[in-house]
């Protein structure tokens, strides 16, 4: 009886999904790049605006650098668009400080994987 639950405890680990970090080693990495990605803007708006602001300074800086946008024709071809993904750590980081005190730059790593997807994570060491 103990050797049954054994093997179906062996079959149900074997059946889980990959952590996420190996299933991100796992996507083919096309390209990949580093940026300080400056957010000083965000502090000309008002004080209650200024982390989303950040945010949206960081989407729109990465999706000029890693050539996010396709062209017209493209994307009427297209079904699906291209994806910019933000970390979880990236959004904590931004965050951390509350919404009205952004960080003044942020240092992340964007990897572009095969199908054109941008995925933003916190640059090593930071």
């Amino acid at each position: 009886m103990e050797e049954e639950s054994t093997e179906e405890i062996l079959a149900e680990e074997e059946a889980k999904p990959a952590p996420k970090e190996e299933r991100i080693k796992e996507e083919e990495i096309v390209e990949e790049r580093i940026y300080t990605v400056p957010l000083r803007k965000a502090w000309i708006a008002p004080p209650n605006k200024r982390a989303p602001r950040a945010m949206r300074i960081l989407k729109s800086f990465i999706t000029r650098h890693m050539r996010l946008e396709a062209r017209k024709e493209e994307r009427e071809e297209e079904e699906e668009s291209k994806k910019l993904i933000v970390s979880n750590e990236v959004n904590e980081r931004i965050w951390s400080r509350g919404i009205e005190k952004p960080p003044r730059k942020i240092r992340v790593r964007a990897a572009k994987d095969k199908e054109g997807n941008v995925t933003i994570y916190l640059a090593e060491g930071d």
